[in-house]
């Protein structure tokens, strides 16, 4: 038997032993860096929070404030047309004054901008609240994301990276407990009340989570000496960037049309009455359901595309999760039994979510430290921006053909996401510099 061979076997079975217990490489690192994973992932956990909130009882918004569904997805397609602003935004405030300061500033806002959403007495303030959000919400991905990628050694940075991204959906579910607890006895304005809490985070993040050692030690070289090396925002559209900048920002807004358009209706899809081409589920149902989806089907989504990604390669990687989201997102919108919705929607979200890290992991892999926060900004919340027509685009066709016809069209852009990665360039095993 070859040496080869051996490796490669012991490759395996060491990946399958660790993968009994996902989490044991975190043990692998310093306390510093495990400090950063942990401030990356509580903002990314709370940024789902705060912005699922909206999804959860936009239903009893459009009542109270006599919305329709095309102006509620509107509002949506506000807070993620805001969210690629902001991940432009905190990206060069990120390179310019730290990761660890711009994730804080990232934080507030959003939770601030939560508990106003409450205060909201009509749909052009909730819109102008929501708008601003979404800054905050863009700007927390990318500087979490960087944070860590740039903390965590080569061999370790895909699995941490899917960690942070898996705290999306326990946000999600718990956003759901909260509307599914709170709704009936107090109203939607008390749900976005209870989103300021996630400011907190930010005096533990100021104490206690260090600065990136590879964005000081270039900080460092560039005031020694005297240069200015900051890239404009342009720059990213030519030159060396150029092919990488425009494939990643196209796969990444065909990924995220799929996925807003999908997961901003599910909620409402499942509580609205079957007259208006929703499910009929009760509050109780329904919070179960989601629940159920977060964290069967969305954490662990997330979690394992570090380990495939690590095994087969980033780009493969991509194309399973987004191609088989693709053929099941179909299935789902046919599914009429609440069994049926459950387990489908499990594994509909484990495909259609566990994407997200991927976006993330690349990206932190194509682009150099002195430009790797904008350049995520960009090509991720930049996707976000020209995805968010889609919860409009879906709430519109669902006005008029059914929700569950409207969901098609997000499994076609989930196939086209998972086509262009083809032209997505391997970064496995790449250093960072």
């Amino acid at each position: 038997m070859t040496l080869a061979r051996v490796n490669g076997t012991s490759g395996t079975l060491l990946l399958l032993l660790n993968m009994r217990n996902p989490l044991a490489f975190i043990a692998e690192v310093g306390p510093g860096q495990r400090r950063t994973l942990i401030a990356a992932a509580l903002g990314w956990m709370l940024d789902a929070f705060d912005v699922m909130l909206y999804s959860l009882v936009v239903a009893h918004i459009m009542r109270d404030l006599n919305m329709s569904k095309q102006s509620a997805g509107l509002l949506n397609t506000l807070t993620l047309l805001a969210s690629g602003i902001g991940g432009v935004l905190f990206g060069f405030i990120a390179d310019r004054i730290g990761r660890t300061r711009a994730l804080m500033l990232s934080i507030l806002t959003y939770s601030v901008c939560s508990f106003a959403s409450g205060m909201a007495k009509s749909v052009l303030v909730l819109a102008i609240v929501r708008f601003v959000l979404g800054l905050g919400m863009g700007g927390e991905w990318n500087t979490g994301a960087t944070l860590v990628a740039e903390s965590w050694p080569t061999y370790l940075r895909a699995r941490a990276v899917a960690v942070v991204q898996s705290s999306w959906a326990v946000g999600y579910a718990l956003a759901a407990l909260v509307a599914g607890i709170m709704l009936p006895r107090t109203g939607w304005r008390y749900v976005f009340f209870v989103g300021v809490l996630p400011a907190l985070v930010t005096l533990w993040i100021q104490k206690g989570v260090p600065e990136s050692e590879l964005w000081q030690s270039r900080q460092l070289a560039e005031n020694t000496s005297n240069s200015d090396s900051q890239l404009r925002f342009h720059e990213l559209f030519i030159g060396p960037y150029r092919r990488k900048t425009l494939t990643l920002l196209i796969m990444n807004t065909f990924g995220m049309f799929g996925w807003w358009g999908l997961f901003t209706w599910i909620p409402p899809y499942l509580s609205l009455p079957v007259d208006q081409g929703g499910r009929g589920f009760g509050a109780l149902s329904t919070t179960t359901l989601l629940v159920f989806l977060n964290i069967v089907g969305m954490a662990p989504g997330y979690a394992s595309y570090g380990w495939v990604a690590d095994r087969l390669g980033r780009r493969p990687a991509f194309m399973l999760y987004t191609i088989c989201a693709a053929l099941l997102v179909p299935a789902y919108a046919a599914a009429r039994q609440p069994a049926v919705l459950l387990i489908l929607g499990a594994v509909v979200a484990f495909f259609g979510t566990g994407f997200f890290s991927g976006s993330g992991i690349i990206g932190s892999e194509l682009f150099p430290t002195s430009v790797r926060a904008r350049a995520l900004g960009l090509t991720y919340n930049g996707a976000r921006a020209l995805s968010s027509v889609a919860p409009f685009t879906i709430g519109r066709i669902g006005q008029q053909h059914g929700l569950d016809s409207a969901f098609y069209v997000c499994a076609l852009a989930f196939f086209i996401s998972g086509i262009i990665a083809i032209f997505i360039p391997e970064t496995r095993g790449v250093e960072l510099t």
